[in-house]
């Protein structure tokens, strides 16, 4: 008889359990049993890891084999195990010592011919190994750079089981040829979410400041660059609505350029959620810059907050995590897809029940929404000829539901360009690179404030605090007071206007917001105008 353990990891959401790998040899018929709640893809790993062990010039047992998973009440699935239980059989076999392999945490799908392919999620799974005290990993060689992200963890890539079996025995290492690029294994970076839907994508352009849009490309439009401004600073939800062409879709692509880069926290908590989805790109083990998600309107419920067969993989609004999730023509997108986003807006994370599973994902973004008036678009346009009825124009703004816009910081109606500003004769705006830098000194005031506290950016503060500890001038709030005795205001939408008005005593160099403050924060909720000028450099 011979027995073998080693260790490998499940991923539940973004979240890694270490399960522990046991390999069983008992005299009898040539049988391979795998338990452990394995799913279809890791019972298919029977017929991989023979072939694999059989091409790597390895002898198959030819006894009873039984490889255990444990715990076994965890679900698994995925081709990520396909190494483990191969490093599991050949050290019950004795081919290799089962010592060496006892702490040792391997991730990696094997192909027929031995060769170790990449897996999704090899950031959370050498993350969760890490936190269960384990400091050695084995990951396919295409992977080593994600892994080797984490501190404090010796990582060893391989390129096939033969090269693994060589460094565990002490012979010489073979070599073998690199993956290339374009083929199968190493276009699996590329892949979108299985499962997810039509329209779910990922832009990383937009954040390219060499490359990137320029706000400065925009021409006038100097109270919805200002919106753009705010919501950068603060991590405010916005509205962009106005009529086809004036340029909404236009700033809100420009709106990741201004930005501020992510820490190292928020990067690796981006890349977990990208690399568990499969969209690394290829070179870039770790994200620096704030993803941009822009689904299609066709997008369903599941694509937008996460979905699959099996254990639900992450949807748009993780893969925006600590980045801005952009839903163009958002009246089109259907009203259980747009509704879903509202838990997620007020918890940022989204807590998914499926009969695999509950997951838990993060889902801290930005809403960026842009809105046409009504189906023509020419509705808010005077002598523009909108021939759509008031029931429908009706019909068509309610799509945006009342507790969904109750979430959103900022509304503000972009106007069609003037002749003049579009001709150049207007005052140029000024570039992403300005705004981006004045963005990032009101973000380092809010985290000076914030420093004693769980929260980062003034979108996160509790409206408790807001009302007792983060107090506005005295007199300020007079405007706001006025509102909600109109109804214009609700608690908590008083709440968001207050987030608001400190972003803008921000962006201003305020220490508290003042009656200015205020009066704009009103205006960007409401949109009824409160007289605030717009400054030449824009500033809030």
């Amino acid at each position: 008889m011979g027995f073998a353990r080693t260790c490998s990891v499940a991923l539940v959401g973004v979240e890694g359990v270490v399960v522990e790998v046991q390999a069983d040899l008992e005299p009898g018929v040539a049988a391979f049993t795998l338990v452990g709640l394995p799913d279809k893809s890791l019972s298919e790993s029977r017929d991989r890891v023979r072939a694999a062990v059989v091409n790597s010039g390895a002898d198959w047992p030819q006894k009873k084999l039984t490889v255990g998973l444990s715990p076994a009440s965890v679900p698994k699935g995925g081709s990520g195990f396909d190494l483990a239980v191969a490093a599991a059989v050949l050290g019950a076999a004795e081919r290799i010592d089962p010592r060496a392999i006892a702490d040792l945490v391997l991730i990696g799908e094997l192909g027929l011919d031995g060769r170790v392919r990449p897996v999704r999620g090899i950031l959370p799974a050498v993350l969760a190994a890490a936190d269960a005290g384990y400091r050695q990993v084995v990951v396919p060689e295409q992977t080593a750079g994600e892994a080797a992200l984490v501190p404090g963890v010796s990582v060893l890539g391989v390129r096939s089981l033969r090269q693994l079996i060589a460094v565990l025995t002490d012979e010489p290492v073979p070599a073998e040829e690199p993956v290339e690029e374009g083929r199968p294994d190493a276009m699996l970076a590329g892949l979108l979410v299985p499962g997810a839907g039509i329209g779910t994508g990922l832009a990383s352009d937009p954040t390219d400041p060499a490359g990137g849009p320029d706000l400065a490309d925009v021409a006038g439009q100097h109270r919805a660059r200002r919106a753009l401004e705010v919501a950068a600073a603060g991590s405010h939800h916005l509205l962009l609505s106005g009529p086809p062409g004036a340029g909404k879709t236009m700033l809100a692509e420009r709106l990741p350029g201004i930005l501020p880069p992510l820490t190292r926290q928020e990067s690796l908590e981006v890349t977990a959620v990208h690399s568990v989805a499969g969209i690394l790109p290829p070179g870039e083990p770790l994200v620096h810059r704030a993803p941009y998600c822009a689904p299609h309107h066709s997008a369903t419920m599941q694509s937008l907050v996460g979905g699959g067969n099996g254990l639900p993989r992450p949807g748009a609004v993780s893969l925006a995590h600590r980045g801005i999730l952009f839903l163009d023509e958002a009246p089109e997108f259907s009203g259980k897809a747009l509704d879903a986003l509202r838990q997620p807006l007020e918890s940022g994370h989204v807590v998914i029940a499926r009969a695999a599973g509950v997951v838990r994902l993060p889902a801290r973004f930005l809403l960026a929404l842009a809105a046409n008036p009504c189906p023509c678009g020419r509705h808010s346009l005077q002598g523009a000829g909108c021939e759509c009825p008031a029931s429908l124009v009706r019909r068509y703004q309610a799509r945006l539901s009342g507790p969904l816009l109750d979430r959103v910081d900022l509304r503000v109606e972009v106007e069609p360009v003037t002749r003049a500003d579009l001709l150049g004769q207007g005052d140029r705006g000024e570039s992403s690179a300005t705004v981006a830098a004045r963005v990032r000194e009101a973000r380092a005031r809010a985290a000076a404030r914030l420093s004693d506290t769980p929260w980062t950016v003034n979108s996160e503060i509790p409206g408790h605090e807001l009302r007792t500890r983060y107090l506005a001038a005295p007199g300020a709030l007079a405007a706001a007071e006025r509102d909600i005795e109109r109804g214009l205001l609700t608690a908590r939408g008083l709440d968001r206007v207050l987030r608001v008005a400190w972003t803008v005593a921000d962006l201003a160099g305020h220490d508290r917001p003042d009656s200015q403050d205020i009066a704009l924060a009103l205006e960007l909720r409401t949109g009824i105008t409160r007289g605030v000028p717009v400054g030449a450099g824009e500033r809030a």
